[in-house]
């Protein structure tokens, strides 16, 4: 168990720009994990993916695409590269990195509670801690990084 208290927690708009260029970062990856697909899958079996069963198997290929991105980066390193960049990083609540169960349920809250206008993020306004709503469901936290952060890393992991 890690103490959180010497770390802060990220105001909105880090968040909301880490967030954006996550999305930017992610748009991206669907369009090459699209292309794969379609070039795969039509010039094997030439189906038509905008109707029927070819159509519900590319969506379902792109929502394991985007669980794929999310859980893949919050379970090994704790950032996505957009959090990286905005010295972001998510942990359990005691301070402990991650599981798979984690992330999905960071992720699933994080979607429910974001589709009525974003409000499981504005909640941090109004939070004590600036936790989301999102957070506080699935039991984790976001933290904002020192700018010497990196540093300190690479030479811990060097000695």
């Amino acid at each position: 168990m890690t103490d959180l208290s010497p770390f802060r927690s990220p105001g909105l708009p880090r968040r909301l720009a880490a967030i954006l260029y996550d999305l930017l970062l992610l748009a991206a990856v669907l369009i090459m994990a699209a292309s794969v697909y379609t070039i795969a899958v039509v010039s094997l079996t030439g189906a038509d993916l905008t109707q029927g069963s070819a159509r519900l198997l590319f969506q379902l290929y792109l929502l394991l695409v985007i669980l794929g991105y999310y859980l893949y980066f919050w379970t090994h390193g704790r950032q996505t590269l957009p959090m990286r960049v905005w010295r972001l990083l998510i942990l359990r609540a005691d301070g402990a990195p991650l599981g798979t169960l984690d992330a999905l349920r960071r992720l699933g809250f994080a979607l429910l509670t974001l589709a009525p206008a974003g409000l499981g993020l504005w909640w941090m306004l109004f939070d004590r801690d600036q936790q989301t709503w999102y957070d506080r469901l699935a039991g984790t936290r976001t933290l904002l990084l020192r700018k010497d952060a990196d540093r300190h890393r690479s030479t811990a992991e060097t000695d």
